[in-house]
């Protein structure tokens, strides 16, 4: 059986898309691990899957690298956007379910396509002091660092995601250096188990821990992120000691059509 996707990225964060209204379609964790290798399939950081769903305009199914079904990506919830704009599924806005709920998208842009993803409230932020740990529909450990070039992320990302604590159910490691005003990010993500050129969740949890810390107060705050795949914008509001009415914004980039054998 033939498969036909489309292939996107969000600042380099990249994804297979397929198109699943009729939901027809069932992988096995194989066959998404297979989709996904850089050297024998298509290559991604993951596959995302378009569906009907009642009571929104789409439902958002995301499949890691590894072939394994993840929480929440704020980069793929951007390009899933984008895809669904291009099959004529929405017009400019959508309402949509994840793994971690209902999320609105608006596509600020169209040329080049700009995409603003709200993203669930956070209740509660672990800060200690050699890391802050959050959930922004996926776990996240964030370190500051004096200088982000110099670390290892894939070594040092690996052991804190293996470690005692974290082995059973893994987490994303973020390494942050502030620099003028923007913070620099690298990310270590778990399921890919490798460092990725952007991360959606984790670039919204390193700009809410640098609030944390930074014991930021009311009112609407707008952080700019670089990452080694581009820049990004997170817009939130502190609420106590969480945050809310947080938005991801940044590139959702068409690469290609495809199709391939299953």
């Amino acid at each position: 059986m033939k498969i036909h996707f489309s292939k996107y990225h969000g600042t380099g964060n990249d994804f297979i898309l397929i198109d699943d209204r009729e939901n027809k379609l069932r992988f096995s964790g194989e066959q998404v691990e297979l989709f996904c290798d850089r050297r024998f399939g298509i290559g991604a950081d993951g596959l995302i899957i378009l569906r009907n769903l009642p009571g929104f305009d789409f439902e958002m199914v995301y499949y890691n690298a590894d072939g394994n079904i993840s929480s929440m990506c704020g980069n793929g919830g951007r390009c899933i956007t984008a895809f669904a704009n291009a099959l004529g599924v929405v017009n400019g806005k959508a309402r949509f379910s994840a793994v971690d709920g209902a999320h609105e998208s608006i596509i600020q842009n169209t040329s080049p396509m700009v995409v603003k993803l709200k993203m669930g409230d956070v209740s509660n932020v672990e800060d200690q002091k050699e890391f802050s740990l959050l959930n922004t529909g996926s776990p996240h450990y964030v370190k500051f660092v004096d200088d982000v070039t110099a670390v290892d992320v894939v070594a040092e990302g690996r052991k804190i995601r293996n470690s005692e604590r974290f082995k059973k159910e893994g987490v994303n490691v973020n390494f942050v250096q502030t620099q003028g005003g923007e913070l620099i990010v690298r990310t270590y993500e778990r399921g890919v188990e490798d460092e990725t050129l952007s991360c959606g969740t984790g670039v919204t949890a390193s700009a809410l821990a640098a609030a944390y810390k930074n014991k930021t107060g009311p009112g609407k705050v707008v952080t700019n992120i670089v990452t080694m795949g581009g820049k990004l914008k997170v817009y939130f509001e502190p609420d106590g000691k969480g945050f809310k009415n947080i938005w991801l914004e940044g590139g959702a980039t068409f690469v290609y059509k495809g199709e391939s054998e299953v």
